[in-house]
C-alpha cells in the first residue's frame, strides 16, 4: 500500500495541471449607479429646444426608465458660452455633490455643452476618474470611464475651443484696431470721474477733490500708507469716500494713474490667449497706444511728473536693484510692537527686521533675525506636521463639519428653502399628471413646465450658496491643510516657497527667542529660534 501510494504521487507532480481561467466579473454594485446629468440651456426662453424644462424632462425619463440607475438630478448653465467653469454655478455645484460622493456618473450631450477650454476639459474629467465618477457624452459615444475616454475628450475639446479661440481673437482685433484710430472707449472710470447720461466721462466734482488732496500729500511728505490711513478715518464721516477700499495699493493706483492727467494710455494689461485667460501687466509684450485730451483733466501733467519722480525715488530708496524680493516679505509681523517686518543685508546675508527696532531700538526690542533661521524653523515645523500632525487635524477636521452639520440642519433659510423645492417638484408632477389626462392645453404645459424648472433650478443654487455662505471657512481652510501635507514630501530636502505659501499664514516674532507660524486654517504652533552666535 506504501508503494503504490509514493507511485501514485510520482505520477500526479509529473502531470502538467490543467488551467481553467475564471474572467473578472467586475465591481460587485450592492445598490444602483447613481447618475446625474449636465447641461448648458439656451438664456433664451424662446428656445424650447434647449430649455432648461426640456433638458430636465430628457434626462429624468432617461435615467428614470434605466432600472440599475438613481436619479440625482439635472445640473444646468445658462448661456451658449462655456469658455470658464468658474463661471458656471451649476457645474461647480455638480463637482461639490461629486466630492461629497453623491454622484457615480455623469451624463452630457456632448464635449462642448460639457466645457469649450481643453485644460479645464480634462482637468474636470480627470478629477471625476480620481472619484471613481465616469463622464458619458451622448452625441460622440464617449465614456470616460474607459481608457481611451480621455483622449478622446482632448480631441473634441480641442475642436470646441478652437471655436473659442477664433471669437476671442476677433474681439481683441477689433479692440486693437479701435486703440489705433483713437476711437477706444474704456468700460472702466478711475475714482474722480462719472458718465452722464450720454457716456461721456466727466469729472466728479466732489471725489475730484480728493484726488488732488492725495496728490498734495504725497508731494508734501506723506507715504502711501499714512495718505491710506488718513482716507480710512476720513471715510467714517465723508460719504463719497465710502464706496472705495482705501489700502496702500489703491493710494498708489491713483498716484500712477495718467488719466488724471485727461490723457490715457491703453493696453497697460492685456488678457492672454491661452485658455484659461489670465491678465497680465504690459512690460512691452504688445504695443501701447498714449491718447491725448481723451476726457477732462483733474491734475495738471506737471504735478503728475512730479509724482512720478518721487515715487521712482522712493522705489529706489526702499528697494534698491540687485535686492531680490524675499517670498517672506509681508509675512512676518512683530509680536512685540504689531508693526512688520522688513527684509535687509548686511555682508550678503539676507536678514528680516522690526520696521520700529531699526529707527529706535528701545521702542522695540526684538533683534533683526537672518532669514534662514526663518526657512529651518518651517522645515522643524512642517517635519512634525507632516508625521504627527494628520492624525490630529484630521480628528479636529471631523469634530468642525459634525458641528457645522448640525446646526445647518435646523437652519431656517434652508428649511425653507427644503420646502419651496418640494413644492415645486410636487407641482410638476400634478402638471405632468394633468397632461397626460389631456386637462391641460400644450401651449400652456410648455410655458408653466419651463417655469417651473427655472424656479427649481434658482431654488436649487440659492440653497448651495447659503450652504456654502454658512459653511464654516475653517473647515476648508483644515481640508487644504491636510490635502497639502498628505500629497506633500516627507522629508523637504530644502525650503519650499510653494509648500510655506500653502501652509502657512503668517509668522509672529513673539520674542527673540521664539517664532509663532499661524496656518491657514488659524491653528497656531511656535518653534524656537536657534541663532547662530557671529
Amino acid at each position: 500500500m506504501g508503494r503504490q501510494t509514493a507511485i501514485s504521487s510520482s505520477l500526479a507532480l509529473d502531470k502538467t495541471p490543467i488551467m481553467i481561467t475564471i474572467p473578472a466579473s467586475g465591481p460587485i454594485r450592492t445598490r444602483k449607479l447613481r447618475v446625474a446629468a449636465y447641461a448648458r440651456v439656451s438664456s433664451n426662453s424662446d428656445d424650447q429646444l434647449h430649455s432648461f424644462a426640456a433638458q430636465y424632462a430628457y434626462y429624468t425619463d432617461l435615467i428614470t426608465s434605466n432600472p440599475e440607475w438613481e436619479f440625482v438630478d439635472v445640473y444646468a448653465d445658462q448661456g451658449i458660452t462655456g469658455t470658464s467653469a468658474e463661471k458656471r454655478d451649476d457645474f461647480q455645484r455638480l463637482l461639490k455633490d461629486c466630492r461629497r460622493g453623491r454622484i457615480d456618473k455623469i451624463l452630457t450631450k456632448s464635449t462642448t455643452r460639457f466645457a469649450r477650454n481643453t485644460s479645464e476639459s480634462l482637468m474636470a474629467v480627470r478629477v471625476l476618474r480620481s472619484l471613481g465618477i465616469g463622464v458619458c457624452f451622448e452625441e460622440q459615444g464617449i465614456d470616460t470611464a474607459q481608457m481611451s475616454g480621455e483622449l478622446l475628450t482632448a480631441i473634441f475639446s480641442v475642436m470646441a475651443q478652437k471655436e473659442s479661440d477664433t471669437i476671442s481673437e476677433n474681439i481683441r482685433w477689433s479692440i486693437r484696431n479701435r486703440m489705433e484710430n483713437g476711437t477706444f472707449v474704456t468700460a472702466s472710470i478711475p475714482f474722480g470721474y462719472l458718465r452722464d447720461e450720454a457716456g461721456e466721462i466727466k469729472v466728479d466734482s466732489q471725489r475730484a477733490g480728493y484726488v488732488r488732496e492725495i496728490f498734495e500729500a504725497f508731494l508734501s511728505g506723506k507715504n502711501t500708507k499714512e495718505i491710506a490711513e488718513e482716507m480710512k478715518q476720513r471715510q467714517e464721516t465723508e460719504k463719497p469716500l465710502q464706496s472705495y477700499q482705501w489700502t496702500v495699493h489703491a493710494i498708489a493706483r491713483i498716484l500712477k494713474n495718467e488719466k488724471y492727467t485727461g490723457n490715457s494710455l491703453w493696453q497697460k494689461s492685456f488678457k492672454t490667449q491661452t485658455l484659461p485667460h489670465r491678465y497680465k501687466v504690459n512690460k512691452g509684450e504688445l504695443t501701447q497706444y498714449y491718447a491725448k485730451d481723451t476726457h477732462p483733466p483733474i491734475i495738471t501733467c506737471s504735478v503728475y511728473d512730479k509724482a512720478q519722480e518721487l515715487l521712482r525715488i522712493r522705489k529706489e530708496q526702499f528697494h534698491p536693484q540687485g535686492m531680490v524680493r524675499s517670498h517672506l516679505s509681508g509675512c512676518i509681523e512683530c509680536g512685540c510692537c504689531g508693526s512688520d517686518f522688513r527684509k535687509i543685508q548686511h555682508g550678503g546675508k539676507v536678514y528680516h527686521a522690526c520696521r520700529v527696532h531699526t529707527v529706535d531700538r528701545k521702542k522695540c526690542p526684538i533683534k533683526q533675525i537672518p532669514e534662514s533661521e526663518f526657512r529651518n524653523a518651517f522645515l522643524r515645523l512642517y517635519y512634525k506636521l507632516r508625521h504627527r500632525g494628520i492624525p490630529v487635524l484630521s480628528q479636529l477636521l471631523t469634530d468642525l463639519q459634525t458641528a457645522q452639520n448640525g446646526k445647518l440642519l435646523w437652519s431656517l433659510d434652508i428649511v425653507e428653502l427644503n420646502k419651496q423645492i418640494a413644492d415645486i417638484v410636487r407641482q410638476e408632477r400634478l402638471l405632468a399628471q394633468l397632461k397626460q389626462q389631456g386637462f391641460v392645453d400644450p401651449d400652456v404645459y410648455i410655458t408653466r413646465s419651463n417655469t417651473l424648472a427655472e424656479q427649481l433650478r434658482t431654488a436649487k443654487l440659492e440653497k448651495e450658496r447659503l450652504l456654502e455662505s454658512e459653511e464654516d471657512q475653517t473647515i476648508r481652510q483644515t481640508q487644504a491643510l491636510l490635502d497639502t501635507l498628505e500629497s506633500g514630501p516627507e522629508f523637504p530636502e530644502a525650503f519650499d516657497e510653494e509648500l510655506f505659501s500653502e501652509l502657512v499664514e503668517k509668522i509672529i516674532v513673539e520674542n527673540n527667542e521664539c517664532l509663532r507660524f499661524r496656518l491657514v486654517n488659524g491653528l497656531e504652533l511656535t518653534e524656537a529660534i536657534e541663532r547662530t552666535v557671529r
